[in-house]
């Protein structure tokens, strides 16, 4: 069996699916952390590989940009490929100046005020969780390997945030409450497609920039400088079911 957007085989896809957006980021986790690894889909370059790691089956399948295209992907691994769980693995935007350059951070609830779940589910919902289960899984995890990360609540923009004409009035517009940590444009639509579908997804990001930071990471340091959060992903996975 396949889909429009997906080659690969039923068997080929792991139980436990590891989303970065790059797909040559996905190309360079199979190359340096799995083992035995094949690649089990390259239809519109969007890769993924199976392979092992530390014995364990899993998928490393790049996701690409915005909600959209994580959305078909993530709900065709979820739906036809019967995928339990996915961790995305992502770059953000820090909204808190304590925050630098490669922090971790675990999100909790996302905020949105794209029409995703409004369009797909005829839901008018703009807040979704991440699984609390998966989550203290990965805190445990990083506990253990004495990984620092920061759990709190994100955002998820339809546009680079970067771009925005006035990116305080987009602030505004967040609930006083809801105190976001980061911004990045994808957990939203993975939150919601694991509510809808009864799977299980997180989100991991580290951060590249921020507006309290000049440096911004360049391209070649958010392709490899990410291990940590790729060793913290992958350790949690050995947890799985």
């Amino acid at each position: 069996m396949s889909t429009p957007h997906n080659e690969a085989n039923i068997g080929d896809i792991a139980k436990t699916v590891i989303m970065p957006g790059d797909p040559l980021r996905a190309k360079y986790i199979a190359e340096n952390f799995l083992e035995n690894y094949k690649l089990v889909n390259k239809v519109r370059g969007m890769y993924a590989y199976t392979g092992t790691y530390k014995g364990k089956s899993i998928t490393v399948m790049a996701h690409g940009m915005g909600m959209p295209s994580i959305g078909i992907y993530s709900y065709e691994l979820f739906k036809f490929y019967n995928v339990e769980n996915i961790i995305r693995i992502g770059s953000c935007g820090s909204y808190k100046e304590n925050l630098k350059l490669f922090d971790i951070i675990l999100s909790e609830n996302v905020f949105s005020e794209s029409n995703y779940a409004l369009t797909l589910n005829n839901d008018n919902c703009h807040i979704v969780s991440s699984n609390k289960n998966l989550n203290n899984i990965i805190e445990k995890t990083a506990s253990d390997h004495n990984i620092k990360i920061y759990k709190g609540n994100t955002i998820c923009t339809d546009c680079f945030d970067i771009y925005m004409t006035d990116v305080n009035k987009f602030l505004d517009r967040i609930p006083n409450e809801f105190s976001p940590l980061s911004a990045e444009m994808e957990a939203f639509a993975l939150f919601y497609n694991a509510k809808l579908l009864n799977k299980k997804a997180s989100c991991l990001m580290s951060v590249v920039d921020s507006k309290f930071i000049k440096n911004v990471a360049t391209p070649e340091e958010r392709e490899t400088g990410l291990n940590k959060m790729i060793i913290l992903a992958l350790e949690s996975s050995l947890n799985l079911e």
